[in-house]
């Protein structure tokens, strides 16, 4: 990737240490892995949307701190047609784009920002639609182009979205990541100067932080927007320090090397709450930890297979490694029981190894049949301790004749790979986007999904994807819950998943922090956080 400065200029800060970055005016943070990029429509990680959606860029509506609330953003108002099937934005005044060295951008956020960032997802001629190597992941698997008819600017400060159908959670959609503001004017000026892979590694936003520098696997720094049109942050400056050891960030906020520390081990949470410097915060947030298991390889093609892999995981027993009493739920569904929805018919997967067993034999299994496990390094919210967790399922495994290897992959690397459909079983959670239960469904489970390669389980199913697709376009709650109680069911029993838990969310902060609090989507923002 390319800095606006050389590594170089980042080693004495390094060398130093924590303390030395840890100025009154400065927040450093903990954070569990490196984003995969700054061009943030290309990914889905949550360490990517924390570096991208939540300090440089914004979208047309937010949510509000702590909430699912859709609340007013780049737009300030909107009209929804009773048809459902338009959304007129009136578009806020004064908004400026970041200014970062070599480029001038001349003017101010209009309505031919919000068309280029739309129409270079949906449109195929778009002039940047080919020139993102990893797609656009959420717009494909939610097939947006297929839901926006057209996007229409009105002038420079109105703009419609005229959809094909309604399309029940349209507006929340459009609060999360992947419908980021982009500058049109820095995007003609990077094609222009033939450096369009320069939106990747100098991203340009209207957001509370200006992207600085990014050192590989270590920091990613920001200065505060000073223009920001709802008030400059408290803080001049916002550090990502990259630590995925979940030991040794709490060390570091214990030593005060940073303020902030996210995702602390669950089974280490009590003995958190003793120590007089720090704070816990704890949330129910709408996480799930699953095992996808790739379909699209034989023999976890056969669905006797997949429910022979649920009965043979000991998930009780995983829970408490893992999470210790009372920090997760048992997982049955793709999302928790805190959204509704919910098929109050499914029973959770028992432990029968022996059960398992003769599943595997009917389906022609032979002993010792080889597959992959794949976790990552660290831990984060949905996956606390990954090489105890696969230890445990690779020794069920064992139990029941098959013969499962471990990989651990880098967490950018096992994202690539694994949507690339290398895996045969991957450890993954899920942090709800936007409070409606197809963020969870569609992203992950829709058939549209597997052939973008974000359902890492690669599992189509005609009559699932028609439900879940019908419930898209209806916007009455008691209907839509209707329809997924019946996909809810066929999920239950193809078993693409071995579905693990529903974990509490856990965060960290030095006594002196002011301002942060968890969101139950998973996210993590600190444009009101400040130090006392």
């Amino acid at each position: 990737m390319l800095h606006p400065l050389p590594l170089l200029a980042l080693l004495p800060a390094l060398l130093l240490g924590g303390q030395a970055l840890a100025a009154r005016d400065s927040l450093v943070v903990c954070t569990e892995a490196s984003p995969e990029g700054f061009d943030l429509v290309q990914y889905t990680a949550a360490t990517t949307a924390d570096a991208t959606a939540e300090t440089v860029y914004e979208r047309l509506v937010q949510f509000a701190p702590g909430s699912t609330r859709i609340v007013p953003a780049l737009a300030e108002s909107w009209e929804i047609s009773a048809d459902g099937r338009s959304y007129t934005f009136n578009l806020r005044r004064g908004v400026r784009f970041h200014q970062v060295p070599g480029f001038t951008l001349s003017r101010e956020f209009n309505a031919d920002d919000v068309l280029w960032s739309f129409q270079r997802q949906l449109d195929p001629e778009h002039p940047w639609h080919r020139l993102s190597p990893r797609g656009f992941p959420y717009a494909e698997a939610m097939g947006m182009a297929e839901l926006i008819e057209r996007i229409d600017r009105l002038d420079e400060h109105r703009v419609r979205f005229v959809l094909r159908h309604p399309e029940a959670p349209f507006l929340a959609n459009l609060a999360m990541g992947f419908a980021s503001i982009y500058s049109a004017e820095y995007a003609a000026q990077l094609l222009a100067a033939g450096k369009p892979a320069q939106l990747n590694s100098l991203p340009v936003g209207t957001g509370p932080f200006v992207f600085q520098r990014y050192a590989k696997d270590a920091q990613v720094r920001f200065v505060a927007n000073p223009d920001y049109w709802a008030g400059a942050p408290r803080l001049r400056r916002l550090i990502f320090s990259i630590t995925p050891d979940p030991n040794v960030r709490v060390q570091k906020i214990k030593a005060g090397d940073c303020q902030i520390a996210v995702y602390p081990r669950p089974t280490d949470i009590s003995r958190l709450r003793e120590d007089p410097n720090l704070r816990v915060l704890e949330l129910d947030s709408l996480l799930v930890a699953y095992l996808a298991i790739n379909t699209r390889h034989p023999p976890l093609d056969d669905v006797r297979v997949r429910q022979a892999l649920n009965l043979a995981f000991d998930k009780a027993s995983y829970l408490r490694a893992q999470y210790g009493e009372g920090n997760a739920r048992p997982a049955l569904a793709p999302y928790p029981p805190t959204l509704w929805g919910q098929n109050p018919e499914l029973k959770a997967w028992p432990h029968d190894p022996q059960r398992a067993r003769a599943l595997l034999r009917k389906a022609g299994v032979p002993e010792g049949q080889k597959l992959s496990i794949w976790t990552r390094p660290g831990g984060g919210p949905t996956n606390p301790n990954p090489g105890i967790g696969a230890q445990m399922l690779q020794a069920d495994l064992r139990a029941v004749g098959i013969d499962a290897e471990i990989r651990v992959y880098e967490w950018g690397e096992l994202i690539k790979r694994a949507k690339a459909g290398e895996h045969d079983l991957v450890f993954m959670g899920w942090a709800g986007d936007n409070g409606d239960p197809d963020n969870f469904l569609t992203p992950n489970l829709s058939c549209a999904a597997a052939a973008s390669g974000e359902n890492l389980a690669g599992w189509c199913h005609e009559r699932f994807d028609q439900l879940i697709r019908e419930a898209r376009r209806i916007s009455e709650p008691e209907r839509r819950a209707a329809l997924y109680r019946e996909a809810l069911a066929i999920f239950h029993a193809q078993a693409p998943w071995i579905p693990l838990a529903y974990p509490k969310q856990f965060g960290l902060t030095r006594s002196n922090v002011r301002g942060f609090q968890l969101s139950p989507l998973g996210s993590n923002n600190f444009a009101r956080v400040e130090l006392d």
